[in-house]
């Protein structure tokens, strides 16, 4: 089955700072992949649309790694909170919370999200 492109204008767009900042067109997200997206302040966002169509953005930097790879992770749901594993140690962290699911004591940042 091929997928249609889907047409639209809408612009993801993150909060930084108090500020919305536009990260890429709502097009270029496929549901359960991420996307890494630089913002203005040098830091790295990943962000996830799911198969629902609901948007997530997360931190792109693995916390247990330091590496900026959270985007390339694997997503999905566990208890019904969907998550993204990193791709080097696979510890897994809620889209919705930043929390590590595997390591109570680590959480990564989340932002806003929204489409405009």
């Amino acid at each position: 089955m091929t997928l249609a492109p889907e047409t639209t204008d809408l612009k993801v767009e993150l909060a930084v700072d108090g500020d919305w900042f536009a990260v890429c067109d709502l097009s270029m997200l496929l549901p359960g992949r991420g996307v890494a997206a630089l913002l203005p302040d040098g830091r790295q966002a990943a962000i996830f649309r799911d198969r629902s169509g609901e948007l997530f953005a997360v931190d792109n930097r693995d916390p247990f790694t330091g590496a900026a790879v959270l985007s390339r992770g694997l997503t999905g749901t566990h208890q019904g909170r969907p998550f993204v594993a990193s791709p080097l140690l696979k510890q897994r962290f809620d889209l919705a919370s930043g929390q590590c699911l595997d390591d109570e004591e680590v959480q990564v940042a989340t932002y806003k999200v929204r489409t405009a």
